[in-house]
């Protein structure tokens, strides 16, 4: 292989090398600076022909300008676009939109260091509904992807939704052109795709259908789902073993295993197939979930679905004091949000549950657009940002509902809290949304999800129990002991 581009070259008088992001068996992924672009950042992937021949060198160029046209047409918000194709000092690139973000193995990692705890059931299926209508758009385009994985899609800093990055189709063509011209180095590494991911028609026999990208997603599921890495979750006859590692519902689980079925035509044939599947029972499992531990079913209500028992009983309960929360929403929605950092920390919490990191981004930029916007048009301004209808109005009520929403202080919360010590804390949805921001600061976004598994799993515990668990998932024990003081103090 040639030599790496240093830092600071100019590629064809217009791509400014930065760093090397990637290395592999095809060649390399450089970050550059496009100069005629008023120096905006984008990836520049090279090929790199291991031959001497020139005939196969002048066949792959040919083959590289075909394959690279092909990825040109997508046209989709989940995938980088391909901006252009180009050769310099006989090697081949193609330049690639920049996706600034972390992967989902990267996610997955730093959560796993920050609670201990994997993807919960809920976030997965989000997930593949994210995921499954990129491949039901590239499959359309009679385009495989070949090398789906964690380590290839990505969560942009400015986005919602995971894009799919590094399709192998180029590779996959580079592999049938070179196996028999290149050196044995090659092909060592001509296999497209990666051990564990691929399903055994890809790495065995090179063959590839839309179920083979399905198959590799259906993994990559597991993983977020277990927090384990696939060679963990195959037992020793070379099976699927992930079901002992983590309980999901049944419904779940059957999608699952059948998008991992070993043959390719016992699988589903699109992801249309798949999408229908996990909307069909999506409304089933919002509030309960239906766990599997000896293929004995266990109802358990989630977290979410009793608040949203707790609340309407609460409300049935005091309907003076649902109108006075009604009352005091509409009041905050004459006040200027700018005298309200109480209620704007709030609603970035409440946001970052719905869109994740992206909700720091997105209300930076809804202030420093509307400057003197009121609360109540804040409030709107920010559901239109969430792409789900459903879920935005879950977003909306969530605002208007919750006793916290009033301009009471901290001080009385936390103060009235102390003494809650016999009660449930799920019977204090207050209290609960109060806690889950102040552990957000010390764990990330993530600290509904942290809050929502204990108390799944201890649903008894009481307000103060449930701060002296949240305090194990932090790391350091003097941040641990300033989280308690601030739920708890006196």
């Amino acid at each position: 292989m040639s030599a790496e581009i240093n830092p600071g070259t100019l590629i064809n008088n217009r791509y400014l090398i930065q760093k090397t992001l990637g290395r592999g068996g095809f060649g390399r992924t450089y970050l550059a600076l496009d100069n005629q672009r008023f120096n905006e950042p984008c990836v520049l992937k090279e090929f790199l022909p291991d031959t001497q021949n020139e005939g196969v060198i002048t066949k792959s160029k040919e083959l590289f300008e075909r394959e690279a046209k092909v990825l040109y047409q997508i046209k989709h918000q989940q995938i980088p676009q391909f901006l252009a194709l180009l050769t310099h000092e006989e090697k081949l690139f193609i330049v690639q939109e920049y996706i600034d973000g972390k992967t989902y193995l990267e996610i997955l990692c730093d959560r796993l260091s920050q609670t201990g705890k994997p993807f919960s059931e809920a976030e997965v299926r989000e997930w593949l509904l994210d995921m499954l209508p990129v491949l039901e758009y590239i499959h359309g385009c009679n385009i495989i992807h070949r090398d789906i994985s964690l380590e290839n899609v990505m969560l942009p800093k400015d986005r919602s939704k995971p894009v799919l990055i590094d399709f192998g189709v180029v590779k996959e063509k580079f592999t049938q052109l070179f196996l028999n011209n290149s050196s044995q180095s090659f092909r060592q590494a001509s296999v497209v795709g990666k051990m564990g991911y691929s399903p055994p028609e890809q790495l065995r026999l090179g063959h590839c259908y839309p179920s083979s990208d399905m198959y590799a997603l259906a993994v990559s599921a597991l993983i977020l789902l277990t927090g384990k890495m696939p060679h963990s979750l195959i037992d020793n006859s070379l099976n699927w073993d992930w079901q002992s590692y983590v309980n999901v519902s049944k419904s779940l689980a059957g999608i699952l295993n059948k998008m991992l079925a070993s043959a390719p035509s016992e699988r589903y044939q699109s992801a249309t197939e798949v999408i229908t599947e996990l909307q069909n029972n999506r409304s089933v499992n919002t509030n309960i979930n239906q766990t599997v531990t000896n293929n004995n079913l266990k109802p358990k209500m989630s977290l979410g679905g009793i608040i949203s028992n707790i609340l309407p009983r609460r409300t049935q309960q005091n309907e003076q004091q649902n109108a006075e929360n009604t009352n005091n929403f509409e009041l905050l929605g004459q006040i200027p949000v700018s005298q309200n950092p109480q209620f704007v920390d709030y609603c970035k919490q409440q946001l970052t549950s719905f869109v994740g990191p992206l909700a720091s981004m997105v209300m930076e930029q809804t202030l420093a657009e509307n400057p003197d916007i009121v609360s109540k048009d804040f409030v709107e301004v920010l559901a239109q940002k969430i792409p789900d209808a459903q879920r935005a109005e879950s977003f909306r009520s969530n605002i208007k509902l919750l006793k916290q929403y009033k301009t009471e202080q901290p001080s009385k919360l936390t103060q009235s809290v102390s003494s809650l010590t016999t009660t449930p804390a799920i019977s204090h949805p207050d209290f609960l949304d109060y806690c889950r921001r102040e552990f957000s600061s010390f764990v990330g976004p993530f600290a509904s999800v942290v809050i929502r598994d204990t108390l799944e799993e201890n649903p008894d515990l009481t307000p103060k129990q449930l701060v002296e668990r949240l305090m194990t998932g932090i790391p350091n024990r003097k941040r641990a002991k300033e989280f308690e003081q601030r739920i708890l103090k006196d």
